[in-house]
């Protein structure tokens, strides 16, 4: 878009429009508001129970009647969407992994407990097998460690199916595996599941930034300082991510996203401006971690500093985030609104 301006200063003056908070709030070409956001949630086995991670301030793992008294609080604040991250214990993990499509596995038995306490809140599921595996990787590996291709995506459409069976509103593809989209989207309309959603993580970025997550949910580990650089994209490429994001969306995807969030915002702007696609980032872990750490330190201002940084996400072109600020913002959002 070329924009052509006729006057200058000092016929023109952009700090007027600026002067004054009614003037500004009139011409924002960007708002965050509560539909923006879905909560990212780690669960665990057990009961009444809560176990803070120690590299994610103020964020814990939860037992799933901990995770139900979490999703009223969405429900109420307004949040649409909340998504699920399992740690699984392990004696559950295995070369295969199994247990990720399990019936009466632990995600399978939080979706089912969700969709019967609050139908009206969106279920997110991811689709992933490293935290079923004891290497970490996501998927099936063969003797020198790399991951198979096609071996995985035959697993991972087991437990996409699992997940929507259950009763997941969208599932997640976060593996990075070629085809996988299709062949789960072929998966679910072969069970009638037509309605189920697919929210691709199209251009998953092998980054640095994942580390407390890894840690969150005990996959970091087994991984023994391993990477994952042979299926997720090289941080230094961005036509190749939206290579990915193209073949997810012929696959089949409902939604894209993009991860991590605020270091490639770039791939936000062109992804969304490229494909008009319904599109989503992951504000990751360690950009939480960096944002607490911070604030804890009195080096940034809180609320002034999260609610900027997704801001951000809104004005490249993001129609939802990922971020485990989501029940904060969401809780500041709704007592604003009450004020009114």
């Amino acid at each position: 878009m070329t924009i052509q301006i006729f006057t200058g200063y000092p016929e023109r003056r952009l700090r007027r429009m600026r002067k004054h908070d009614f003037s500004r709030r009139l011409m924002a070409e960007n708002k965050l508001t509560v539909d923006d956001l879905i909560y990212p949630v780690f669960i665990m086995e057990g009961e009444n129970r809560r176990e803070p991670v120690p590299s994610m301030p103020k964020v814990e793992r939860l037992t799933i009647d901990q995770l139900l008294i979490e999703a009223g609080l969405l429900v109420k604040y307004g949040v649409p969407v909340i998504a699920l991250f399992p740690v699984v214990e392990q004696d559950k993990k295995s070369l295969l992994a199994e247990e990720s499509y399990n019936p009466n596995g632990l995600v399978q038995r939080a979706v089912r407990a969700l969709k019967s306490a609050y139908p009206e809140l969106g279920v997110l599921t991811d689709v992933a097998l490293d935290p079923y595996t004891v290497h970490g990787q996501d998927g099936i590996i063969d003797d020198s460690g790399y991951v198979l291709n096609e071996e995985t995506c035959a697993v991972l459409v087991k437990q996409a199916l699992s997940h929507a069976e259950a009763g997941a509103d969208i599932v997640a593809p976060s593996d990075m595996m070629d085809g996988r989209i299709g062949k789960i989207r072929t998966a679910l309309e072969n069970a009638c599941l037509i309605n189920t959603l697919i929210m691709a993580y199209a251009a998953k970025y092998a980054s640095n930034y994942y580390g407390p997550f890894r840690d969150a949910v005990g996959s970091s580990a087994n991984l023994k300082g391993g990477d994952k650089k042979t299926y997720q994209v090289d941080p230094a490429n961005s036509d190749e991510g939206l290579q990915e994001v193209a073949l997810d969306i012929q696959e089949g995807a409902d939604m894209v996203m993009v991860k991590p969030g605020m270091p490639y915002l770039d791939m936000v702007y062109r992804v969304k401006h490229q494909f008009g696609v319904p599109t989503f980032a992951y504000q990751v872990s360690g950009e939480y971690a960096m944002h607490l750490a911070a604030i804890e330190n009195g080096w940034l201002k809180e609320k002034e500093c999260i609610m900027e940084g997704l801001l951000c996400f809104k004005r490249a072109g993001a129609d939802g985030i990922l971020t485990y600020f989501a029940k904060q913002v969401a809780e500041w959002l709704y007592l604003a609104g009450k004020q009114k």
